[in-house]
């Protein structure tokens, strides 16, 4: 029997990109397990760090970006809003809207998440990288960088 021309085995670009995105499927769960973000929903941080990155928006704008239903964003922000991490205000434009923002605290509570992600992260690769494992991992990131770079 004649072989097909077609390959069935994955090219090593194939098997690089899988085992990529797990590793770093990994490092995120792991992060994420770092900064304390249980009593938060992924919408939730979604949410604080839009705002964050993008400023002002309404819970529809939100709900848009996220590509999730008005009625779901409102579920998430309203716990949000009484933990102090977000503050809406009327829109100037059209009193009917509210603005919401990211307040004093919950840019401290991002910080709190982030230092405590960098924090381990620093420690884990001290611990477990040679200095030289350690420019490794630098040029890889180089690497990486040109991946995601438009």
């Amino acid at each position: 029997m004649k072989k097909s021309a077609v390959s069935t085995e994955p090219d090593f670009a194939d098997v690089l990109a899988a085992e990529t995105r797990s590793v770093i499927s990994k490092l995120k769960r792991n992060l994420r397990a770092q900064s304390n973000v249980g009593d938060l929903s992924a919408t939730q941080i979604a949410v604080i760090l839009r705002l964050e990155r993008d400023g002002p928006a309404t819970a529809s704008d939100l709900a848009r970006a996220e590509g999730i239903r008005a009625q779901s964003m409102g579920t998430a922000i309203a716990p949000l809003e009484a933990a102090g991490a977000i503050a809406g205000a009327p829109d100037p434009q059209d009193g009917r809207r509210t603005i919401l923002s990211l307040t004093r605290t919950g840019r401290a509570r991002l910080k709190q998440v982030r230092d405590a992600r960098q924090d381990w992260m620093s420690r884990t690769i001290r611990a477990r990288l040679s200095e030289d494992e350690q420019r490794q991992v630098a040029a890889a990131l180089a690497l990486l960088e040109r991946l995601v770079d438009d």
